[in-house]
């Protein structure tokens, strides 16, 4: 008997192996189906999906064979990935010096027919065999082992997708991971920087309304400017944490509800002056979506519209369709406007227009990033059209949830 000799790439050979993560996982229905129609192609009794490591052939897939792994010395699979592009045939190993006398031969299982396909990845390394086994001398046709050449590269796609999978899951682990810690973060920054801030707030007010006229005048402007500061600070560390907060948010169940109903309460949070008029449709429409989320985009829409607005009378108009797949909004008012050229950024977080709203202050450049984030994890879109001067559509579509 004669021992296999080791691939010359065989460091890399194994690093690509364990990257697949697949030695000693359970069997699964998509590899037994494969080694099964092996053998009924090949009218052989063994049919195998054989991965080499270090020191055994371990297999994934055993038809007509009980057992899991025998060692690698031993292993004709051992010998076939010697040549990766090379399809492995004994026809007799009672005749072949290598194998003659070797255990798995001249004992159970009687390997005395062998045919294996090298099983290699993308980069050229063999991993194991896809191999068909007989107890007698034989000979396979030309069209059995190209059958068995596209059964092997079926099992390799497996593998590979089910590396991707892997790789698709960790991804997904680390960016929740990530998201608890930003939102833990955020929360944290959130709740030290409050406390301090709402002193500030407080006592530059006080300065500002009790004991201003101990001030000379650049002394007015400079509690002023401290006053302004800490609020608008205030409002930044609120968004934050809503933002961070979203994921929360999202996770809420779906419900049905009356959408006119949600917008009227919306409305009246806003508490919007005589100098405003806001319109909606009043009819009964039941929809079924995420409410808090619904809420929280329309929310924020309708302020950035009241807030955005130089005109002596506010009209804002919130329209409602539907077709077969979705929920479709539009916010439109006649406001003060955004030229073309910011439409692609309005709603990137942290970016502001340093546009004032009517009340002298600018923007965080989160509300719009945050309704965009939403938007988007209930499966729908958002679009912009704004023009200077006369107002601005915001369109959005939720996707509908059985």
């Amino acid at each position: 008997m004669k021992i296999p000799a080791l691939p010359k790439n065989e460091t890399d050979r194994l690093d690509a192996l364990f990257s697949y993560d697949i030695l000693d996982t359970l069997p699964e229905k998509d590899y037994d189906e494969i080694t099964q129609l092996a053998s009924e192609i090949c009218n052989t009794p063994i049919s195998l999906i054989s991965l080499i490591d270090p020191k055994r052939q371990w297999f994934k897939s055993h038809h007509g064979l009980g057992a899991t792994e025998t060692p690698r010395d031993l292993a004709f699979c051992a010998h076939a990935i010697l040549e990766p592009s090379e399809v492995f045939t004994i026809n007799d190993a009672f005749k072949d010096d290598r194998f003659f006398d070797n255990p798995l031969v001249v004992g159970d299982p009687h390997v005395i027919f062998y045919t294996g396909v090298p099983l290699v990845n993308s980069d050229g390394i063999a991993l194991g065999t896809l191999c068909t086994i007989d107890h007698k001398p034989r000979k396979l046709t030309e069209s059995q082992i190209n059958s068995l050449k596209t059964l092997a590269h079926t099992v390799v796609n497996l593998m590979e997708l089910r590396k991707s999978n892997i790789a698709l899951q960790k991804t997904k682990e680390d960016l929740e991971n990530r998201n608890k810690e930003l939102e833990k973060f955020a929360y944290v920054m959130s709740h030290d920087i409050k406390s301090p801030l709402i002193n500030i707030m407080s006592f530059s007010g006080l300065l500002k309304t009790d004991y201003s006229s101990n001030f000379d005048d650049k002394g007015k402007k400079y509690v002023d400017y401290l006053h302004q500061s800490s609020q608008k600070l205030n409002t930044m560390v609120d968004g934050l944490l809503s933002y961070y907060r979203g994921d929360r948010m999202l996770s809420n169940a779906n419900e049905t509800f009356n959408m006119s109903e949600l917008i009227q309460s919306v409305v009246s949070l806003l508490d919007a002056q005589n100098d405003s008029k806001v319109s909606y449709p009043k009819n009964n429409i039941q929809i079924k979506t995420n409410k808090i989320v619904l809420e929280h985009i329309i929310l924020n829409l309708l302020s950035n519209s009241l807030k955005y607005n130089d005109k002596e009378l506010i009209q804002i108009e919130v329209d409602f369709s539907e077709d077969a797949s979705f929920y479709i909004f539009s916010v439109t008012d006649n406001g003060q406007g955004v030229k073309k050229e910011y439409w692609d950024k309005i709603f990137n977080l942290f970016t502001t227009l340093g546009d004032k709203d009517r009340f002298g202050n600018t923007g965080t450049g989160i509300g719009l990033s945050a309704v965009k984030k939403f938007v988007e994890a209930q499966g729908g879109s958002i679009d912009f059209y704004s023009e200077p001067g006369k107002g601005t559509t915001v369109k959005f579509t939720l996707k509908k949830v059985k």
